[in-house]
């Protein structure tokens, strides 16, 4: 065969090329499979910027900071940002955080305020192109296109470190906003700070959940500097603007700092913040960030975020899934948050400054998203944080004098229904984490179970509704709002209770927390198959019917008048948290054998919950924005939902467990920035993903068991304590080949739709025979623990 020269060259050019490209596949790191955008649309709610795992400081661009669709200060959806401030949380509905903002600007006036997104020329903001934005775990940068500027972000756990390129500019300004926040808390209470000298400003900001105490300093001296407050006018200034001033005080106040710069000019600043003092701020500051070395905080970042990240992989994957997967991981290791200084410092829910000797503090508990998949997933992966977890509930129990529930840095109103932190206890100690005071905690719950807060606790700090609870076995209606889950997650809570109290031999308590946890028959309805409201007087209350849903009203109380299974309606008139009838009938998942009895027969919840999945997704009015990612009624986007696809399992049909398992993970999660199904709360729609890609589910926090799924990739490895590894294989494994056909435990023959945190911690290997048609006979007779026994 005759080959020309330039065939020759084209053909060495093409393998150059391929042996290039799989040598660079070999060598991408598990950060690079990070897409911190996902989620950053579709109410997703996360934030791209840069942060550590657990880490108090979490420095992000913030887009806009009014209504609920900006909840974590960014919306990949605009082209406009106001700047970089260094708290924000990971995928909440609460519009809150965003505190101290820097802003790099160019522009020939100074500006004090960020402006609008519908005119971003009216203030500091900039826009800029999505193209031009990179973010990976631990950085951030952007190019600001309205003053030439790139900005780079990376953060230490408890410090933010800027570096901004100016071009060559006699206008090289720093804006650093402290009236900047996402929504407003302050409560009128006022912010402050001060220039120190040429290279250093440090402060204060009234923030909604604590005050929020900063230092910043600066690489390059102050040319010019000045404070502004943007709340206060005058005819001689026209800007509020006070050059030269060096300390300022008020709600909307802020500093600025100007330089004269030369084309490619860096100029940085790292800023620590802290929630105890300002001296607290300056000592994360230099503990953490001792020198100008951004690059090198930037590489310790990833250092730590590959490490992390190692502790599952995944194999025979798509590269799509890998990307999921491990973006998935990296949300679920972000969303513990310390609330302590290097110095062991943190602010103490009575309002004094308490010391956290020998753990990490944590502030910040959002149980009722949590507790379900979050943290079971941490007693897997992050077995060096989970003591500290609890250890820092036990500190709330001591400084506040009451066990608190969700909660964010010390505002402890139970937004939310249940008592969850009880969960989070109870499942980590029984999975064998018990370096804590576990006798205080007991004490703390069982009090709160029994018992309403005395002052100075406030009444509100109590069970919503626990007076009509023990009275009546049930929070009625006309008394309790969305009182049907609030017996239902009640009645989960008093299960948890019971296996604590069962495990520290307190019989008669474990006799007396069994019986409260049937509690969910109380308002089980047998005529329509619903959990259903009821009146104090023990009457359901009526069917919608062809009437038209009216408000009852009740001096402070109001409710919904008729029973309709697709209502979700608004608060405070709902009958359920956040769902309907059709979702929360299936809590009860302490139970769910109960369940199962509570039906006719089995064929009959069979029914429903086939039904579930297939009936039509519309509601009745008026809408709810959480009703997001449905399969039928099922929701993705709200964790009432999150076990259901599994009660499969315990009604003898596990290959629809497998079916339903699988199309949620497969349909709900994907690529890009609208990869998320719904608000990724503070890692539970992450971490939902992590456990059902694996094929295993914690159905019941507080029990030591997890049902079994369908696992989505051929090969999971767990990394464990003392070197061991708990791998899970899925043998011919595909999109079709979604069911299991049969499975071995260590070579061992596992017939069975369950398997125990134990059997997992040991290490070994759980193999998936997969196929493309159900094998109805697997795991069939071998049902999954419940309190009722089959």
């Amino acid at each position: 065969m005759k080959c020309s020269f330039k065939s020759i060259t084209a053909l060495t050019l093409i393998l150059i090329v391929a042996f290039f490209q799989i040598g660079h596949s070999q060598t991408k790191e598990l950060v690079d499979y990070v897409d911190p955008f996902i989620g950053t649309d579709f109410f997703g709610h996360t934030f791209p910027g840069a942060s550590l795992p657990n880490a108090l400081v979490h420095l992000s661009p913030d887009i806009h900071t009014e209504g609920w669709t900006y909840c974590a200060g960014y919306v990949y959806s605009e082209s406009s940002l106001m700047g970089f401030s260094h708290t924000h949380w990971s995928g909440v509905g609460m519009v809150n955080g965003g505190e101290i903002l820097l802003m790099p600007t160019t522009s020939t006036k100074l500006k004090i305020v960020s402006g609008s997104l519908e005119n971003p020329d009216e203030g500091y903001r900039s826009r800029f192109d999505h193209e031009d934005e990179i973010a990976s775990p631990g950085y951030y940068s952007v190019k600001l296109k309205d003053y030439d500027v790139t900005a780079e972000l990376t953060s230490t756990q408890r410090a933010g470190f800027h570096r901004y390129t100016f071009p060559k500019s006699m206008n090289s300004r720093i804006i650093l906003d402290v009236g900047h926040q996402i929504g407003d808390m302050t409560k009128g209470e006022l912010s402050e700070l001060k220039i120190i000298d040429n290279n250093r400003i440090e402060g204060a900001k009234a923030a909604g959940l604590g005050k929020v105490y900063f230092v910043a300093e600066f690489s390059k001296p102050f040319l010019y500097y000045g404070t502004f407050d943007a709340s206060y006018k005058t005819p001689e200034s026209d800007g509020s603007v006070f050059p030269y001033k060096n300390a300022e005080a008020g709600d909307k106040i802020g500093a600025f700092v100007q330089y004269h710069t030369e084309e490619n000019e860096q100029i940085l600043v790292k800023v620590g913040i802290s929630y105890t003092s300002i001296e607290g701020a300056r000592k994360n500051l230099h503990q953490e960030i001792s020198d100008w070395d951004f690059d090198g905080i930037r590489e310790n970042a990833k250092k730590i975020w590959n490490k992390e990240l190692s502790k599952i992989t995944v194999n025979d994957a798509t590269e799509d899934q890998k990307q999921i997967f491990t973006t998935a991981l990296y949300r679920s290791l972000l969303s513990q948050y310390i609330s302590q200084d290097v110095d062991g410092k943190y602010f103490g829910s009575d309002g004094k400054v308490h010391q956290a000797d020998g753990f990490d503090f944590y502030g910040s508990f959002s149980c009722w998203d949590t507790y379900r998949t979050q943290h079971p997933l941490m007693t897997l992966i992050s077995p060096e944080h989970v003591n500290d977890y609890i250890k820092s509930i036990a500190a709330k129990v001591e400084n506040y004098g009451w066990l608190p529930a969700q909660h964010f840095l010390n505002v402890y109103g139970e937004s939310m229904v249940g008592d969850h932190l009880i969960p989070v206890i109870v499942d980590a100690y029984l999975k064998g984490y018990r370096d804590f005071d576990i006798d205080l905690l007991y004490k703390a719950m069982r009090k709160k179970a029994l018992e309403l807060p005395k002052a100075p606790v406030p009444h509100e700090a109590g069970r919503s509704g626990l007076t009509y609870y023990l009275e009546k076995g049930f929070a009625p209606i006309d008394k309790v709002t969305e009182a049907v889950p609030n017996t239902l997650e009640l009645a989960y809570d008093d299960w948890c209770i019971a296996q604590l109290a069962k495990e520290l031999g307190k019989t008669k308590d474990y006799e007396l927390f069994t019986k409260r946890a049937y509690n969910y028959k109380n308002v089980w309805d047998p005529k329509t198959k619903f959990m259903r409201p009821k009146t104090y007087d023990g009457k359901f209350l009526p069917e919608l019917g062809d009437n038209e849903q009216e408000i009852v009203k009740l001096e402070d109380h109001s409710y919904y008048k008729y029973f309709d299974p697709l209502l979700v309606g608004r608060r405070p008139n709902r009958h359920y948290t956040e769902s309907n009838a059709w979702q929360y009938v299936w809590s009860v998942q302490h139970d769910p054998q109960g369940l199962i009895n509570l039906f006719d027969n089995k064929n009959q919840f069979i029914d429903k919950l086939d039904t579930f999945f297939e009936m039509s997704p519309i509601i009745s009015p008026p809408k709810y924005v959480g009703v997001v990612g449905t399969i039928g009624q099922y929701v993705q986007g709200n964790q009432p939902s999150h076990h259901v696809a599994y009660l499969y399992n315990y009604a003898g049909q596990p290959w629809k467990t497998q079916y339903r398992a699988r199309q949620v993970s497969e349909e709900m999660y994907r690529i890009g920035p609208g990869g998320l199904p719904g608000n990724d709360d503070m890692g539970s729609l992450s971490s939902w993903y992590i456990l059902s890609s694996m094929g295993i589910y914690p159905m019941a926090p507080g029990s030591t068991t997890y049902t079994i799924g369908s696992p989505l990739f051929g090969e999971v490895t767990l990394k464990l304590d003392k070197n061991k590894t708990f791998v899970i294989r899925a043998k011919n494994n595909s999109k079709e080949n979604k069911y299991i056909q049969s499975a071995t435990l260590n070579g061992k023959s596992f017939d069975r739709t369950w398997i125990t945190h134990d059997e997992i911690a040991k290490g070994g290997t759980l193999q998936f025979k997969m196929g493309p048609q159900p094998n109805k006979k697997w795991g069939v007779k071998n049902v999954p623990p419940s309190l009722t026994k089959n």
